[in-house]
């Protein structure tokens, strides 16, 4: 299958962004105040857009280039908003090593986008997270927050059917 392009429209209210200049305000000029704006602006829209992490830039006095390096560097940032199928399967040592990669790679397979995109039509959102403490399930995923385990790559095409 081709690698569908991950570009998802960014659709910020005024209301959003008045919310986020509230929180710049707030912590500008303050010590440390780089983590919780993004903390803040990640609850309002949901990820951070690079539309947002250029008002977060401007708002704070820094570059853009310092904003993004912290949003790549923390994995609790997300650069891509939750599709409506919010896919996540485990890469934790025992999820590992039971065969989650294969899981992966077959979602990715199936799905058309690889960990950490989203499909532009938002319909579905793929992450590949650490532990999520479901290791007596390895290999383990999640879909909407249900958790499946003890999955087989012969699994995956009949979970995701359920969430056409």
């Amino acid at each position: 299958m081709k690698k569908k392009t991950t570009t998802v429209t960014f659709k910020g209210t005024e209301e959003q962004k008045a919310k986020l200049m509230a929180v710049i305000e707030k912590y500008k000029g303050k010590e440390g105040n780089m983590l919780p704006v993004l903390q803040a602006a990640q609850e309002i829209y949901g990820y951070l857009p690079v539309e947002v992490q250029e008002i977060i830039a401007e708002g704070l006095g820094v570059s853009l280039a310092e904003v993004y390096g912290v949003v790549t560097f923390y994995s609790q940032f997300k650069l891509n908003p939750d599709g409506e199928v919010a896919i996540a399967v485990c890469l934790g040592t025992a999820c590992y090593v039971k065969g989650s990669g294969q899981l992966a790679d077959k979602i990715t397979e199936i799905i058309g986008i690889a960990p950490g995109e989203t499909t532009p039509d938002g319909k579905y959102s793929f992450e590949a997270t650490r532990c999520i403490g479901a290791c007596g399930l390895a290999p383990v995923m999640t879909v909407n927050g249900e958790v499946y385990g003890r999955l087989t790559v012969a699994d995956i095409p009949t979970i995701l059917k359920s969430y056409q």
